[in-house]
């Protein structure tokens, strides 16, 4: 894999980096060494229930859309139930994703960790099946709060890079599932404005008018073009009537006063240029927060956000610890952190055939993007991607050669090693300025502080990816957490106190008693009435769960 020299020392600095890399892969459990697992999560359970307060969290989150609502200014957006979230509560100018593209995007949020560092940065694999492994202390962050005595339902999206974990979540559609009186933190997922949602549809009728839509100045302006873009905002608005009937929903039970609310996206439109890239039609999304009578209503914030601080922010909300090794930080709630001076996104392979390996790193003002594979082109071919209509028209356009201006910029044979826009004056990034003899500081600037970014998180972005699917995968098997060990013992009143655990390192466990079959998270040993039979099972990230193991008395 060639790589750009961004520095004179650049060798010295991509030695260290490999030896982080290969630190990493030993402390992520695939070598002699290993870190220390910390105590599964009974400390939140002490932590929450003591703080009294317990909040309701929702989450209602949707497929492949930019902050395309009304109530960030656009004008074509028709999205009404948005609008007034925004109005009840605050609106995030500068939320990012860590990723372009859903899985790992997803599993940044679901464990906290960047994807980079627990090696899950790939869209799909060439292996069959397989899972990415992170190391032994990294859990989806639902288990804390169910260690706190949360009711965690996904409804329903679990695409992480890895398999779900089944103790994860607890089996349920939203709130309504839960057992009285337990506080919930519920995923409520919309798939309407999904990438593959703008393909043709016969006998459609559009809504939004095609000569209004607001085209990027990269792509042809053509009646193609228009449509596909005015189907898209259809979506949008369907998603946005979709997400009105849920918060209607938490409104006539009575919940809407004890619930913090967000809205996010997994990354930017599922449209070419904008799904799969580090530009900010790539990363940049919209993020609302809703908090009776804490946040203001109508209120704006700047603060630089990455999705990867979701799940510290809810622990934060909810009086449960955020374990240390988590890089994500909270932005609201007692364990809020300052922000961001920056957030940093990637890009890795896409599919199965598009390879790359980008870094960007951006501020309130300049986007840094450093590519370290600047010979493979923008316009790789990716089938998915390649049934877009707007693709099939870009792509036709440029071998008729009717390109004109920006629009022949994504289809350079090669990329510039680095780009740099001031996103300000050139929101769409079309104006690289890494050359500009007035603008070297801030180039040499960021260089750096991506260099020390890639160095603290232990990226893995050059690993090459047989390599890491054999540490994570030994001999390319998935490895099997053991089967659990239960133990009981007489406890006062006739009662029976059960102990589990499991020799694999980093394992969760779950169980259920006699015929109850919903499955607890086991934190610590628990008293039963005598004769209650337990069965338990094992799962670490990655790993094939154990069997299930019962104990009849």
């Amino acid at each position: 894999m060639s790589r750009p020299p961004m520095a004179a020392d650049a060798g010295e600095k991509q030695m260290k980096r490999s030896c982080n890399r290969r630190e990493f892969l030993k402390l992520a459990g695939f070598g002699a060494a290993a870190l220390a697992v910390p105590s599964r999560p009974r400390a939140a359970a002490a932590g929450a229930r003591a703080s009294g307060k317990r909040l309701n969290v929702l989450w209602i989150s949707c497929e492949d859309t930019s902050p395309d609502l009304g109530c960030y200014g656009d004008e074509y957006a028709d999205t009404p139930n948005l609008d007034r979230l925004a109005k009840q509560g605050r609106r995030y100018t500068h939320a990012f994703v860590p990723y372009p593209v859903c899985a790992p995007t997803r599993s940044s949020i679901i464990t906290g960790m960047y994807p980079s560092t627990i090696g899950s940065m790939h869209m799909r694999t060439g292996l069959k099946g397989y899972q990415t492994v992170p190391p032994p202390q990294v859990r989806c962050f639902t288990e804390y709060l169910r260690a706190a005595g949360y009711w965690c339902t996904n409804q329903r999206k679990t695409d992480y890079q890895f398999a779900c974990p089944f103790t994860a979540w607890e089996k349920g559609k939203d709130w309504r599932s839960r057992p009285a009186g337990e506080p919930f933190f519920a995923v409520i997922n919309l798939t309407v404005s999904h990438e593959s949602r703008n393909w043709p549809k016969k006998n459609e009728k559009l809504t939004h008018d095609p000569a209004r839509a607001p085209l990027r100045p990269y792509w042809p302006d053509t009646p193609v073009v228009r449509r596909n873009v005015a189907r898209y905002y259809d979506n949008v608005t369907k998603m946005d009537q979709q997400a009105g009937a849920i918060l209607k929903r938490l409104e006539e039970d009575g919940l809407a006063d004890s619930t913090v609310v967000f809205y996010w996206s997994d990354h930017g439109r599922g449209l070419p240029r904008h799904k799969r890239w580090v530009y900010d039609s790539g990363i940049h999304v919209p993020l609302i927060v809703r908090w009776p009578g804490t946040l203001e209503e109508g209120s704006v914030c700047d603060d630089m956000i990455s999705l990867v601080d979701l799940g510290a922010t809810v622990l934060s909300l909810a009086g449960v610890p955020v374990p240390k090794h988590m890089q994500g930080r909270a932005f609201l709630g007692p364990q809020k952190r300052p922000p961001r001076p920056f957030i940093v996104a990637a890009r890795e392979r896409m599919d199965l055939n598009s390879d790359d390996h980008i870094r960007c790193l951006r501020d309130k003002r300049y986007k840094y993007i450093r590519n370290f594979m600047p010979e493979k082109p923008y316009a790789q071919p990716i089938p998915y991607r390649d049934r877009m209509p707007i693709m099939q028209e870009w792509r036709r356009l440029h071998q008729a050669g009717k390109l004109t201006g920006p629009q022949k910029l994504f289809f350079r044979k090669v990329k510039p090693k680095e780009e740099l826009y001031d996103v300000v004056a050139d929101p769409h990034e079309i104006d690289n300025l890494a050359a500009s003899p007035d603008h070297q500081g801030v180039l040499k600037k960021m260089r750096a502080l991506l260099d020390k970014w890639i160095e603290d998180t232990g990226d893995l972005g050059g690993t090459p990816e047989d390599e890491l699917i054999e540490r994570m995968w030994p001999g390319r098997k998935q490895p099997v957490t053991a089967d659990p060990k239960i133990r009981t013992a007489p406890a006062a009143g006739g009662k029976t106190t059960v102990t589990i655990t499991c020799p694999t390192e980093g394992a969760s466990i779950g169980y259920h008693l006699g015929h109850d079959k919903r499955w607890r998270l086991y934190t610590a040993p628990f008293t039963a009435a005598a004769g209650t039979g337990v069965t338990a099972a094992a799962v670490r990230i990655g790993y094939k769960a154990s069997q299930e193991v019962r104990f009849s008395p």
